[in-house]
């Protein structure tokens, strides 16, 4: 449970980019012929949270977008 708190913890701290960089190691690991089964479920459950992750902040970044309008005032991205 100390470990899964960490790991949440790494992954608010990490940019974009970098969780990305990360998810290309987690292919290149999966990709590699002496890879074991119980590694490659550990390198897909972490592949998958920093998917998750990457998709929860390009989320929030959507959400704070705005557009101009068309008379020059804010709008919020929808």
């Amino acid at each position: 449970m100390a470990a899964r708190k960490k790991q949440q913890q790494d992954e608010e701290k990490i940019s974009i980019e970098e969780a990305f960089a990360l998810i290309e190691a987690k292919i290149e690991a999966l990709e590699d012929e002496g890879i074991t089964l119980e590694d490659s479920f550990k390198e897909y459950q972490e592949g998958m949270k920093l998917l998750k992750y990457c998709h929860d902040e390009i989320d929030k970044v959507e959400q704070k977008v705005q557009m101009i309008a068309e008379n020059g005032t804010l709008e919020d991205f929808e």
